[in-house]
This record gives C-alpha cells, sequence and structure tokens, in this order.
C-alpha cells in the first residue's frame, strides 16, 4: 500500500504543477481551477489513498462500480461527481451518493432524477452536457445534448424540485468540426457558459478537458477538470 500511496503521490503532484502551470500561463489564479479524479475502474483503496493525499473531488462513471465504491468510503468527506451517460433506470442508486451529476442530456433524465432527489431529502447538482459534435439528432456520440437544447434543459433543471442548475460540460468531440481542436471546443463551451449565465446567473461551473488536454481547458477557463489516467495509470480492461 505504501508503493501505490508513493505511486499515487508522485503522479498527483506531477497533475498539479501541469494545472499550476496551465493557471499561470493564462493569467488565472490556481484555486481558479478544481481537480476532479476520475477514480472508475479503480478500488476504493485507491480513492482512500486520494483522499489521504488531498482530493476531495471523486467522478465515477458506471453506477455498478460507483455504488459499492461509495458505500465503502462514505466515511470519507468527498463529493462525488457522475460524468457517465446515465440509464433512468440506474437514477434512484446514483442519486444515494452523487453530489453531482455532470451527465444530464434529456428531459426525461431530468424528470426522474428530481423524483429521485425529493425522495431521497437531497439536492443533487447537475451539469448540462454539452455535445458539440450533435448532428441533425441532435446528440453527440458519447451523450450529451447540442447547443441549441441547453436553455431548454437548464430552465427544467432549476424548476425541478431536489436539482440545482450547475453549469455546463463537455468532452473534447472525436468528430465534426471541433475533432482535434481542443482549445476551440473548450472556447466555444466557455461561450455557452456566458449566455446560460445570463438567465441562471449561480450556473458557474465549466467541467472541461481530461488527463489529455487539461491545458486547453484552463486556458479556455474551466472551472474543473476531469482528471483519471494521470494520476490513477492507465486503466485496466473494463470488460
Amino acid at each position: 500500500m505504501t508503493d501505490r500511496k508513493d505511486e499515487l503521490a508522485a503522479n498527483l503532484a506531477k497533475v498539479e504543477r501541469r494545472i499550476a502551470a496551465a493557471c499561470e500561463a493564462a493569467g488565472r489564479r490556481r484555486e481558479e481551477v478544481t481537480l476532479i479524479v476520475v477514480t472508475k475502474t479503480y478500488p476504493a483503496t485507491d480513492v482512500r489513498i486520494l483522499w489521504e493525499l488531498g482530493v476531495r473531488h471523486v467522478a465515477e462513471n458506471r453506477d455498478q462500480d460507483a455504488a459499492p465504491k461509495a458505500a465503502a468510503c462514505s466515511d470519507l468527506p468527498l463529493t462525488w461527481h457522475f460524468v457517465g451517460q446515465l440509464q433512468t433506470n440506474k437514477v434512484r442508486s446514483v442519486v444515494g451518493y452523487a453530489d453531482l451529476v455532470q451527465s444530464v442530456d434529456r428531459s426525461r433524465l431530468v424528470t426522474a432524477l428530481s423524483k429521485e432527489a425529493v425522495r431521497a431529502g437531497r439536492e443533487v447538482g447537475c451539469l448540462i452536457q454539452v455535445a458539440l459534435d450533435a448532428g441533425e439528432s441532435g446528440r453527440g456520440e458519447r451523450g450529451g445534448v447540442g447547443p441549441e437544447g441547453i436553455g431548454e434543459l437548464a430552465d427544467l433543471v432549476a424548476a425541478s424540485p431536489g436539482l440545482r442548475i450547475d453549469g455546463l460540460m463537455t468532452v473534447a468531440p472525436l468528430t465534426g468540426e471541433y475533432a482535434g481542436r481542443e482549445r476551440a471546443a473548450f472556447e466555444r463551451l466557455m461561450d455557452l457558459s456566458t449566455d446560460l449565465r445570463r438567465s441562471h446567473p449561480a450556473a458557474t461551473m465549466v467541467s472541461a478537458g481530461m488527463s489529455a488536454d487539461l491545458e486547453q481547458a484552463v486556458a479556455a477557463g474551466a472551472t474543473h477538470v476531469r482528471v483519471g489516467t494521470a494520476v490513477l495509470g492507465v486503466r485496466p480492461g473494463l470488460g
């Protein structure tokens, strides 16, 4: 366990230096950017080590992995983010532990989240997942809603009991006009965030950037970066 703690500490330090350098280059204060460590496929023991090393935000993308892990770490004052595509039949479980759901992309999901949040007596923060590769269907390859759908969904979240509209999230698209142009994609997300805050001033969170492109996200103005591999190592196969 000591070896693993040393490994994670070294990786965290490298990521911290990257974020700090990106903030300096962008003329931003380091405290403007929150690191979320994506712990998917890794055990609860790693989550505990990360907490000992100062991590306070963790993210998961599959409920069947996340629920038991969150339960095993329920004594830790962590903020849990759900970042994966979320099926409505998993909403009750996810609401049991997730403080924020970053992948809100359709009205049916908002309705289900609201129902379960009220039932559980919780307030769940919601980010609209924006698909910058959305085609005629209005949805992206990896989930998300096209930019034109943000306003309606945000209004629905804000009007739904038990939910709070916190901001926007995106994943750099692999296809379409922003493929290979991460900085441009994240700048587009910042423009959309500005539009959203005109009607929802408290929705200030902008979640963008992962291990490979966190610098571009920080440069564009992201408030949160989601880093997995750079902290935890190359992931084992998901099976």
